[in-house]
């Protein structure tokens, strides 16, 4: 019996360097295309909420839709403050790793309402599990500036003590679970942490976010299963910007389904939203978190984004993306989207726009300086913090090896 040979299918991105930048395929839908379900509707009923995309903003800033969250003016100055300091930040922190004061650095150009949105959505006492890409949570939540850049110096004011990479930061009394460079361990890390809140009868609930290449990692399917199962109360966010370091979304499975898609199976309600829309992450984070605090179970949320920026400082993207690809993404910047909605609503103006833009970048100039003042890469830090933090009392062997460095020569 006579076949056709095999041949393996190797996803391959619309366009590489050299091209045109293709976003043909991708349908944006109108704003309000999909109404807002009540917190218990059944997530049998919501597959199209999964296959389609949540919307607020439309291009020209009006606010459309029953999702519009109803934000006040001074809400919505607030969330373009936090991004807008968020953005300062981060091109702040690259300038330092091109000068050599760090080792490196990931920015989060072009996703900063992914981060502000949920927070100031969330209940500042939820606990949240981020990746390396939501700083902005950190300083929405107060996290020290200061603070921040002392962790990505490695230096004597990071509260980790130089054993963490720069931007796995840590804030424990901020709600802030450490990140951790394995991939993917936030997210069953949120889903046991929400079944705990539930057991003591707490109510607090997690949040998590990872990318959209770690979905493909087990840890995610972990965490489906858990939160399904156990129904617990957490938000669970996958941000789809595109890219890897490397490889597209497609390679994690992004054009077999969306990655929303995947709650389905699982039984819970799979959620794809604009995340370059200010208003629709807040809406949508809100509504996943009114029903994980009513005891309805998880959410799945899959942030439609763009990674703007290269991966990290060690990337090159124009070694496998075209160059403008950025600046011809169809959902546009979340902060230009929000500056807009703010001016269409006779709240905003260009003027202060750029006073506050200039504000922030002397906020972040500031703290720069403080955290500088106590040193940058090459900066030694004492020898004797390797003993620390590893027992809650030091075993006798500890004490005598530390002993021992401290008669040893300097």
């Amino acid at each position: 019996m006579g076949s056709s040979p095999l041949r393996l299918h190797v996803p391959e991105p619309k366009a590489r360097p050299g091209d045109a930048p293709d976003f043909a395929l991708i349908q944006v839908p109108k704003v309000g295309a999909l109404p807002r379900p009540a917190i218990d509707e059944s997530a049998a009923e919501l597959g199209a909420y999964a296959n389609g995309l949540i919307r607020v903003l439309d291009d020209e800033g009006h606010a459309g839709s029953d999702w519009n969250p109803q934000l006040s003016a001074d809400e919505l100055r607030e969330g373009l403050r936090y991004m807008m300091l968020t953005r300062a930040y981060d091109e702040r922190m690259v300038k330092t790793q091109r000068q050599g004061k760090t080792s490196f650095y990931i920015k989060s150009t072009g996703e900063e309402a992914i981060a502000i949105a949920a927070a100031m959505a969330l209940d500042e006492r939820d606990m949240c599990f981020p990746s390396y890409r939501q700083q902005g949570l950190y300083i929405k939540r107060g996290c020290s500036l200061v603070e921040m850049m002392c962790q990505v110096f490695n230096n004597e004011g990071d509260r980790l003590k130089g054993r963490q990479m720069p931007i796995m930061y840590s804030s424990r009394e901020n709600g802030m679970f450490s990140i951790s460079g394995n991939l993917g361990t936030q997210f069953p890390q949120a889903v046991g942490w929400a079944m705990a809140s539930a057991i003591k009868g707490d109510t607090r609930i997690a949040a998590s976010w990872i990318g959209d290449g770690t979905t493909a990692e087990a840890d995610f399917h972990y965490a489906m299963t858990f939160s399904s199962v156990y129904q617990a109360p957490v938000v669970l966010n996958v941000v789809n910007n595109q890219w890897a370091i490397s490889s597209f979304q497609g390679i994690a499975g992004g054009d077999r389904a969306t990655f929303a898609a995947r709650a389905i199976g699982y039984g819970m309600p799979g959620l794809r939203v604009d995340g370059n829309d200010f208003l629709a992450v807040h809406a949508v984070t809100r509504w996943a978190a009114e029903r994980a605090r009513a005891n309805l179970g998880p959410t799945l949320i899959e942030l439609y984004t763009y990674r703007a920026a290269a991966h990290s400082t060690s990337d090159d993207p124009s070694a496998y993306r075209p160059k403008d690809e950025a600046s011809r993404w169809p959902l546009g910047d979340p902060i230009e989207r929000l500056k807009r909605h703010l001016i269409a609503i006779g709240q905003w103006s260009e003027a202060r726009h750029a006073e506050l833009a200039a504000a922030c970048d002397d906020e972040v100039k500031s703290a720069l300086r403080e955290a500088e003042s106590k040193g940058t890469l090459g900066s030694r830090r004492d020898a004797e913090t390797i003993f620390e933090d590893v027992f809650k009392e030091m075993p006798a062997h500890l004490q005598g090896q530390r002993e021992q460095l401290r008669r040893s020569p300097k």
